[in-house]
């Protein structure tokens, strides 16, 4: 058992809606420490989060901990390995909202044009390739959240099952919007919550005068992605 959550309950989660909250992963004093020893980031000035930040030594380690290890190879299998890590910090101050949307870029070691990949973008001087799916069906997210998430912070939103609709079109991510209902992803602090990419999601702006601190890390099964091209790890 991790967290407060049956294995399988979560595993069947992720498995037909796309997502699952697993709450209890972490100790709320953990997560205190973890903020600590993120202060240097954390006092940056980025209204939408903090790209690339897997190399922190907080984040590697916590990256690396057993708890998530074992969610992320639950689902993708014991060769699971974090690849790409993001902090945001949603507050008064720094505030924003997210429409619908795919994660559908990967950062890639270099640009090698392959059918099914592109189009291509440099993000903070790391080189980004919208995936097709087969590659995005291979990569998990796990949220974890240093504060708590809530209805009223601009917590995750998510359309249920649409993970397994592959990639969509601007178009369809609408119409699917429209069509389908949205949950809300309210996790108390030192939950995690696990999503696949392609699931369509969103979040809105807070209102709130508490921050929502949010740990992004993603797992990989694989660092070669076919056709010559290699994740890059981040």
């Amino acid at each position: 058992m991790i967290g407060q959550l049956d294995d399988l309950a979560w595993e069947r989660a992720i498995d037909e809606k796309g997502y699952a909250v697993v709450p209890g992963v972490f100790a709320a004093g953990e997560m205190i420490a973890l903020l600590v020893s993120l202060g240097d980031l954390i006092q940056q000035d980025h209204r939408a989060g903090i790209r690339h930040v897997l190399k922190h030594p907080a984040i590697k380690t916590i990256a690396h901990d057993r708890r998530l290890l074992a969610i992320a190879r639950a689902i993708l299998g014991d060769s699971a390995f974090p690849f790409r890590a993001t902090l945001f910090d949603k507050s008064p101050d720094s505030n924003w909202l997210i429409a619908w949307h795919q994660d559908t870029a990967l950062p890639i070691v270099e640009k090698k044009p392959a059918p099914g990949w592109g189009p291509w973008s440099v993000k903070d001087e790391v080189i980004y390739a919208h995936a097709p799916a087969s590659s995005l069906e291979q990569v998990l997210a796990l949220r974890v959240h240093l504060d708590d998430s809530t209805a009223e912070n601009g917590s995750l939103r998510v359309l249920p099952g649409t993970h397994r609709l592959g990639v969509l079109s601007d178009h369809q991510v609408s119409r699917a919007a429209a069509e389908r209902g949205a949950v809300e992803c309210t996790v108390q602090k030192g939950g995690v919550a696990a999503m696949r990419p392609l699931i369509v999601h969103a979040s809105s702006k807070s209102e709130s005068n508490e921050s929502r601190r949010v740990l992004h890390i993603e797992y990989a099964t694989c660092l070669d992605l076919g056709q010559g091209l290699r994740l890059a790890v981040t």
